[in-house]
């Protein structure tokens, strides 16, 4: 009996404890639906609000304000947590409601701020002193100008009333997952964030429109295209990245909402693209890698027409797009710079220091696209660090791979002025500085020599000891010939083993042929230490122009044909062309002096002819 009468009151005990547990539960639940009170004060400019709010995920994004007010709408709130990452449908909205109170000392206005550029769309409730909610909105699917605060992202003024704590319902309509910093921030503390921002991000793009500017002149004086290509690549990265960090918006087209949304993958895709055409061309890879070329050429190519489709597919698919390309175009340019420092160019290190920060920083935005890292000072601009370390390293990498090309084709056209072996003016170029001579002597009398040197035993040289001994023959011949030479004097390689030579400003034979004598002297001294022993054996043909005049052509046939006549034992390896034979002019009876017109008296006849005489 004892038995039977305890189990009812056991029983009646349990009900009842459970009835108070799940009173306290309702309790708790009930204090955790209202989220704490945040005192805005002068204590603290800035207050952090992520972990000082709660959220509730609207899956159909069809609730109102005064629904998510009510009492049963406020139980659905959560706690929100530093680095959450909500995620809802693409019809749906997150719901944020804060508490603040605003202490009756406080004389400065505060604002709530949402510090990230590519939020689509937040709308802040705020109720009026009768009871009505107040919205404001700002995102970049809205016109900055639109916008109640305008800047680079969603700022909200608080119009709040002293001493009296305030409910604030916040809207937030976001394509992808989104990990949402917010804070609260007193008027002058967000007055000096935004001057230190836009200092920072001035800086940025200052120096970027620098580089612009000296590449744009570079490719003006040099006619260098791929100075051209680079500032096309830096002025679209430059866009690309106002756009993500919301100055363009701000700046550029504050009254184009749609295309300050869409500006941000367009211009991704197409900095994606050029950096994918710029690396192909700054590598070398064409020339190198064939099928990696081509892979690479078509998915540059295919980054453009993906810019211009971006803008007819839906939001999700296009991110998704956008996000797929722009981390195979950072892959993609690592791996190519892999591959040009591998084959040892100096220009593929460069690159490749300049792509793997900034590809390290693409992928964590194209992550946080995703949804699958937080938002963050990092995730947010590292990459704008990464493109400011990475264009002056490519703007390096540029400028050694241009010295190389100009050092090219200083090269290339040196092989058409000038001797392949012997470094002397080429041989057609030396005829025309021959006629030019030949020309300014006939016009001004200007005085000056030609010169032919043979080497004479180069052939049996080349026919006993090779043809690399030979060529050295010729080479020592330059050398002993530049060091009887001016600056103003013509050097050139005529013949197999022939120079020739235009000495400016010589008026005797005996100038040329001291030079001619010691070039024959020294030719005669082997090298010291040169394995075999060869001596240069010289034959000097030579003309003065105020001796002989004559053509270009023909001076050059005459010196070839005395050379000719040389014997190779001769004892005169120095000869000159003869000069022109000259007549005296007749003075017979019947010239001039002794006509009627003459001024000389006709007894004088003797002495205007030893006058005539001395001028001739």
């Amino acid at each position: 009996m004892r038995c039977v009468a305890w189990r009812p009151a056991a029983l009646w005990r349990v009900l009842v404890a459970l009835l108070a547990a799940a009173w306290l539960a309702g309790g708790a639940w009930a204090q955790l639906a209202r989220p704490p009170v945040i005192a805005l004060n002068d204590k603290a400019s800035t207050v952090a609000a992520e972990q000082q709010g709660l959220y509730w995920l609207d899956m159909t994004g069809t609730a109102t304000v005064e629904q998510v007010a009510q009492t049963a709408s406020v139980a659905r709130f959560q706690p929100m947590r530093e680095g959450h990452i909500y995620q809802a449908q693409p019809a749906g909205a997150l719901w944020l409601h804060f508490r603040v109170d605003l202490e009756r000392s406080q004389w400065q206005g505060w604002l709530l701020e949402f510090p990230m550029p590519v939020l689509d769309l937040a709308t802040v409730y705020l109720q009026d002193t009768r009871g009505q909610w107040q919205a404001q909105s700002a995102g970049d699917t809205l016109p900055v100008n639109s916008w109640p605060e305008a800047g680079r992202y969603a700022t909200f003024r608080l119009n709040l009333a002293p001493g009296q704590p305030r409910d604030i319902y916040v809207r937030i309509r976001h394509t992808t997952p989104i990990s949402l910093p917010v804070r609260f921030a007193s008027q002058g503390a967000h007055d000096q964030r935004i001057q230190v921002e836009y200092m920072g991000l001035g800086m940025a793009f200052g120096a970027l429109l620098l580089l612009i500017a000296a590449c744009a002149a570079q490719a003006w004086v040099y006619r260098d295209r791929i100075y051209a290509w680079y500032c096309v690549y830096a002025g679209v990265m430059t866009l690309a990245v106002a756009a993500y960090t919301g100055v363009a918006a701000h700046l550029l087209w504050p009254g184009l909402g749609y295309w300050a949304d869409a500006s941000q993958g367009v211009l991704a895709l197409l900095a994606a693209a050029a950096a994918l055409l710029f690396v192909r061309q700054l590598t070398g890879t064409p020339a190198r890698f064939r099928w990696v070329d081509r892979a690479v050429y078509v998915s540059g190519w295919a980054g453009v027409g993906l810019a211009g489709l971006f803008l007819f597919l839906s939001k999700p698919v296009a991110l998704t797009v956008v996000g797929v390309y722009v981390g195979y175009a950072a892959i993609a340019n690592t791996w190519i710079a892999w591959l040009a420092w591998r084959r040892g160019d100096v220009v593929g290190l460069w690159v490749l220091g300049a792509y793997l920060p900034l590809s390290l920083a693409v992928l964590m935005a194209v992550l946080r696209i995703f949804g699958l890292l937080p938002t963050s000072f990092g995730t947010q601009y590292a990459v704008v660090l990464g493109i400011a370390l990475e264009v002056p390293m490519l703007l390096m990498a540029l400028s050694i791979r241009s010295r190389e090309r100009h050092g090219a084709q200083i090269r290339e056209q040196a092989l058409s002025s000038q001797d392949a072996l012997t470094g002397l003016l080429a041989a057609h170029l030396f005829h025309d500085r021959l006629r030019q001579v030949v020309a300014r002597h006939r016009r001004d009398r200007h005085a000056a020599a030609v010169v032919f040197i043979d080497l004479v035993n180069y052939n049996r040289i080349k026919n006993f000891h090779g043809a690399s001994i030979a060529e050295q023959s010729l080479l020592r011949s330059v050398i002993k010939l530049r060091r009887l030479l001016r600056d103003v004097d013509t050097a050139s390689r005529v013949g197999e083993a022939r120079f020739g030579l235009v000495l400016e400003g010589v008026t005797s034979r005996s100038s040329v042929t001291d030079r001619a004598a010691r070039l024959i002297a020294a030719g005669l001294m082997p090298l010291k230490g040169l394995k075999p022993e060869v001596t240069l054996q010289f034959h000097i043909a030579a003309v003065l122009l105020d001796e002989r005049s004559m053509d270009a052509t023909e001076l050059a046939e005459a010196l070839s044909d005395l050379l000719k006549g040389m014997s190779p034992r001769t004892r005169r390896p120095i000869r000159f062309l003869e000069p022109e034979a000259t007549q005296r002019m007749p003075l017979d009876d019947g010239s001039v002096l002794d006509g009627t017109d003459s001024e000389l008296p006709r007894g004088s006849d003797s002495a205007a002819a030893s006058q005539v005489q001395s001028k001739l």
